[in-house]
């Protein structure tokens, strides 16, 4: 009995060839072709050309965020499988919240302020919100390295040289479904649903416009695409086109835009500096890998899962969730392998465009000029950055009046922007080691930029009046501390009065040099022992 035992133990007792197909390509295309025929158009009016609609009064609009206690959390991901690891189905453990920036957004409970609910406080109103969101789930960036990953297999099962078994089983016939850049279905939805939860926590705040408000992005177009579905969730499908401005700045080399200033930061660009990162996290892959090597090698005979490779699995694990609904990498990796990833993301963006990188602050100072210039009411009058002169000169494209502010980013971006705020609680416990992962550590990527991140910033007066008194930040639902801007006192609810945060902010905007940050020809620090996103002085 145990030489049987031992014998179905054996991982290639039962190999399978892959299929000639595996790895190769899999591309569909809606709508089909012929089927956008536009003749027949006049047998499907609209809404407006049937009429009929019943009834239409509206209501007051919500202002959950005063009056809403408990405060509404994110915590699903619906109608995505919830991925177990491979050491089984802890239901505590939760496989998506350690994805790093591929994580779906959830409410983050602290960032060392627990017990803090995002709600204003008691005695306090909302006079103006400032919201900075990265866009939905997507497929991966066209240079991901994950079509490569799939050419490979394919080039392998071509050849008949490859076996599987085991957990690889499934690779005989695997085929990638991804495509590149542009949202997934589930990403469009969740910026739908954030545009709805917008319009719950801050609807009131239309009531003070005098005109419609101006919302910005970028032109890509996953970011359009994130911005048109927060929108139409926030206004609603079918006025949202009519309801608001949607001002879409170009991304591309060479235009200033604040929103992807890494296109006019070069060193946000190089291999030694703005791709630091990749040192540091390369590191922590050939230790927290290893183990996952050892184990998954011998069920695959004809490819060498080599520790990037074994990254991809990881990488697709997350990316065929969010476009998929379901990815059978997730099984492979254990717990302990999971939390190595999210810290191998974590080391990349600290060291790349977090507070561990000398480009980083350069790259959002753009943003909070910005910030300012619209907390204070005062156009911005130096243009000594990633700002554009001439949307940000125009009160037309660049309004200073709004109670309500929207604008759509990346990941990288609300990293280099959270530095640049100095947001000091989050880089605590850095630098980061690259041969262990620290206990309690305060810079953890899946809860700074998840796939549509959110930063909030909520203009309060306390007590409730017209005039503005405090700042308040909240990001992905968790109250950020002040105490690293300069006149910001120690707060249990983590508000900041808006004089020092101002003066705190032009302060931090005289502290970075723009121009040698950004142009200048210098090297990483060894050891890279920066914290606050500057070169050292």
């Amino acid at each position: 009995m145990l030489a049987t035992i031992l014998l179905l133990g054996l991982p290639f007792c039962t190999a399978e060839s892959a299929s000639s197909y595996a790895g190769s390509t899999v591309v569909d295309s809606y709508p089909p072709p012929g089927a956008t025929n536009t003749a027949v158009d006049t047998y499907f009016p609209d809404a407006s050309q049937v009429g009929y609609a019943g009834p239409t009064p509206t209501g007051a609009e919500p202002a959950a965020i005063v009056t809403a206690v408990p405060f509404s959390k994110v915590e699903n991901v619906f109608p995505l499988s919830r991925p177990n690891s491979a050491d089984g189905a802890d239901n505590t453990f939760n496989v998506m919240r350690h994805w790093g920036n591929l994580s779906p957004m959830y409410s983050v409970e602290s960032f060392g302020l627990p017990g803090v609910s995002p709600v204003v406080p008691e005695g306090c109103g909302i006079n103006a919100v400032h919201l900075l969101m990265r866009h939905g789930a997507r497929y991966p960036t066209s240079d991901s390295g994950l079509s490569e990953f799939a050419s490979d297999i394919h080039a392998a099962a071509s050849k008949e040289d490859l076996s599987v078994t085991g957990d690889l089983e499934f690779l005989a016939t695997w085929t990638y479904k991804l495509g590149a850049e542009i949202l997934t279905p589930f990403g469009r939805n969740s910026l739908f649903s954030n545009g709805v939860a917008f319009r719950f926590r801050y609807g009131e705040l239309l009531n003070a416009f005098t005109d419609l408000p101006v919302f910005r992005t970028t032109s890509e177009d996953r970011m359009v695409d994130s911005a048109l579905n927060f929108a139409a969730g926030f206004f609603g499908v079918r006025t949202y086109q009519t309801d608001y401005h949607q001002e879409i700045i170009i991304e591309e080399n060479n235009f200033n835009n604040t929103l992807a200033p890494y296109d006019v930061c070069p060193n946000a660009n190089t291999a030694d500096i703005g791709y630091f990162g990749d040192i540091p996290a390369s590191e922590w892959a050939n230790i927290y890998l290893e183990d996952a090597r050892k184990r998954l090698q011998p069920m695959i005979k004809g490819f060498n899962l080599t520790i990037s490779r074994l990254g991809y699995m990881q990488q697709l694990c997350a990316y065929e969730t969010v476009a998929l609904g379901y990815s059978k990498f997730c099984d492979l990796f254990t717990e302990e392998e999971w939390e190595g990833y999210e810290y191998y993301n974590d080391l990349d963006f600290w060291y790349s465009s977090g507070p561990g990188n000398p480009a980083a602050a350069a790259q959002g100072l753009g943003y909070v000029q910005e910030l300012v210039s619209r907390l204070t009411h005062t156009p911005i009058n130096v243009w000594n950055s990633s700002t554009n002169s001439t949307l940000d000169s125009s009160n037309i494209t660049f309004p200073l009046n709004q109670p309500i502010y929207v604008d759509a980013t990346h990941d990288v971006i609300i990293s280099t922007i959270i530095t640049a705020l100095n947001f000091t609680s989050l880089a605590a416990t850095g630098p980061l080691p690259t041969d262990h992962i620290p206990p309690h550590r305060s810079y953890i990527v899946s809860q700074i930029a998840p796939f549509a991140s959110q930063l909030i910033a909520q203009v309060l007066s306390c007590p409730a009046s017209e005039e503005p008194t405090h700042i308040q930040f909240l990001l992905n639902d968790g109250v950020v501390p002040l105490t690293g801007i300069h006149g910001c006192m120690e707060d249990s609810n983590g508000l900041c009065t808006l004089p020092s945060f101002i003066s705190g902010m032009q302060e931090r905007i005289g502290e970075i040099n723009y121009a040698h940050d950004c142009f200048a020809n210098y090297t990483m620090p060894n050891p890279d022992n920066i914290i606050d996103g500057r070169y050292p002085s």
